[in-house]
């Protein structure tokens, strides 16, 4: 990477022990046009990537536990709960994530998602992390995982509800950087609080819909068009109605035969990235509302 406001000086190797760390003398352009010489520390490790693994009906994740010495050196146990991960090693990202999961949990995924890239510790490492998200199912685990004993690895595999993964964020017992963000991810796929969900029709099948999403623990609104309200409100635009009515919900559940109003509902919805569903089953409940929630972590 090569940029006009960056002068690479000189690269001073330090170490290739294990990976790469170097000294970096450099020019810097501030901002007021001058120039100004650094010098930092790189470590480079390689790029690696990430996964949340999920499973929607069952409102649980799968998590690892694992020794980390650096952790342990600032006055930490030492023992992490993380996501499974790990370095490309020259592979891709999702064939890496996919071999790392399996590996570190025992679990095939069947389909990956990736969400995102980002630094993890851009002030003096280069790894540049994939993140991924994937819904496991019991049937998907092959084998024990536990990782590689030649490589030092000795993994604990946790099945946690959805909702002790997020107290043990806030509570200190999860501290990996890494996983807290992927927990803060699914939250869009297990939600924890009510949604507002908009129904796209008026019929029996949509009332039969918000009975469901109440029980549910969420909010259903109804698609109420500018023609069957009072005269004063229907005054206003109705398209900008239509689009205030979908960027102030999380959802639109499609009910009932497609109308032109129903496809306006999506199209806004797709172009807000609000998340549409076409079935009530599609919908996960909020882990509060899920009576099938467990109350404590598994080792599995």
């Amino acid at each position: 990477m090569s940029s006009p406001n960056v002068r690479i000086l000189k690269q001073h190797l330090l170490s290739d022990n294990w990976y790469v760390l170097k000294k970096i003398d450099f020019e810097l352009q501030r901002r007021d046009g001058s120039w100004q010489p650094q010098t930092r520390e790189v470590y480079d490790r390689g790029n690696g990537a990430t996964i949340g693994l999920y499973n929607r009906a069952r409102r649980t994740v799968i998590l690892t536990r694992q020794f980390r010495i650096p952790a342990f050196v600032n006055e930490h146990h030492g023992y992490l709960i993380e996501a499974a991960a790990g370095l490309l090693d020259n592979a891709s990202p999702e064939e890496r994530i996919r071999l790392e999961a399996e590996e570190e949990t025992g679990y095939r995924v069947r389909s990956v998602r990736k969400i995102f890239d980002a630094f993890m510790s851009p002030g003096s490492v280069t790894e540049r992390v994939h993140f991924f998200v994937g819904e496991y199912q019991p049937e998907d685990r092959i084998n024990d995982g536990g990782g590689l004993a030649e490589e030092g690895e000795d993994i604990e595999v946790l099945e946690l509800p959805f909702a002790e993964a997020l107290a043990m964020v806030d509570d200190g017992r999860i501290m990996d950087g890494k996983t807290i963000i992927l927990l803060q991810y699914l939250k869009k796929l297990i939600p924890v609080s009510p949604l507002m969900i908009l129904l796209t029709g008026a019929d029996e099948q949509a009332r039969a819909c918000a009975a469901s999403l109440l029980l549910a623990g969420h909010i259903p609104v109804p698609a109420i068009w500018p023609g069957q309200m009072s005269q004063a409100a229907a005054a206003h635009d109705a398209d900008e109605y239509t689009r205030l009515l979908v960027k102030r919900c999380d959802a639109v559940l499609c009910t009932g035969a497609i109308s032109p109003h129903t496809s306006r509902l999506v199209e806004l919805a797709q172009q807000y990235d609000v998340a549409v569903y076409r079935d009530v089953s599609e919908i996960p409940a909020t882990v509060t509302h899920h009576p099938d929630a467990r109350p404590s972590a598994s080792i599995i």
